[in-house]
């Protein structure tokens, strides 16, 4: 195999399990918003809502790209877009907690 070849898909066999840790994460955090019932867990819900709804998408075209040999480079792209929208929404919950900005 050729290393171009080895480097396309490299990146999505790091977004799949990543994505899907990720996916994981915001479900382990809605549970604990619902839990400790935090004043403002409408927001907090919608955004981590979002970002489980985001890694999901990314997990799904990683696997697509991994699997497919004619669209592969476009699904692999996207997948990676995905991911990057899913951890800026994660690290913008991470700051309005911290900051306590709700």
């Amino acid at each position: 195999m050729s290393e171009a070849g080895d480097n396309k898909k490299n990146i999505s066999r790091h977004i799949l399990p990543t994505s899907s840790n990720l996916l994981g994460l915001c479900f382990v955090i809605l549970s604990f918003i619902r839990i400790a019932n935090l004043g403002a867990e409408i927001i907090l819900d919608e955004l981590v809502a979002t970002a489980i709804i985001f890694f999901l998408i990314s997990s799904v075209l990683s696997y697509a790209s991994m699997r497919s040999k004619k669209k592969a480079e476009f699904y692999e792209k996207i997948a990676d877009l995905i991911f990057i929208t899913g951890l800026f929404i994660l690290t913008l919950f991470s700051v309005i907690i911290v900051f306590e900005v709700i």
